[in-house]
């Protein structure tokens, strides 16, 4: 069972943050009914509070020491994804391209980011809709993919 430092109550869930020494190593997105709990150490505390800045203002810019535990491959998806400020998005394909790699790769790196939301993986769009999320093409996954664009003023046109 993963040992948790925070459970912080979200607007779409309730988020499951993880530090390890000085770094935000992860956040898993846990069931809304999940009780929260109170920062555990500093980090996470800290976590917490930019978690509220975001939820004020969809703009503010994440400053965390981050360790996101990947392959190189996912390393440099995931440094790409930083890149890709709120109310914009990229799509598989364009970060495929700018990567020399394919959009499904693309695809399954984002499914593996261990730290959503400060990796802003929910910025990546196919070319004809939402696409997936946390390794899902529907269901309540989308639901907080779609919850976070918009939060961000991101247009979402119909799919098809």
């Amino acid at each position: 069972m993963k040992v948790y430092h925070a459970q912080m109550a979200m607007p779409f869930g309730v988020l499951g943050i993880v530090t390890e020494d000085e770094y935000l190593t992860g956040i898993d997105f846990l069931p809304p009914a999940t009780t929260p709990l109170t920062a555990q150490n500093a980090l996470a505390k800290e976590v917490c509070d930019q978690l509220q800045a975001y939820i004020r203002d969809p703009a503010f810019r994440f400053d965390l020491p981050l360790q996101a535990l990947g392959t190189p491959y996912q390393r440099r998806v995931w440094q790409a994804l930083m890149e890709i400020t709120a109310g914009k998005t990229e799509s598989y394909g364009s970060l495929a391209t700018q990567l020399g790699s394919a959009p499904r790769a693309v695809g399954q790196a984002c499914g593996a980011n261990p730290i959503p939301v400060i990796i802003p993986c929910h910025r990546v769009l196919a070319k004809a809709g939402l696409g997936g999320f946390m390794n899902h093409a529907a269901g309540g996954p989308l639901q907080i993919k779609r919850w976070l664009l918009e939060h961000e003023h991101v247009r979402l046109r119909p799919a098809g």
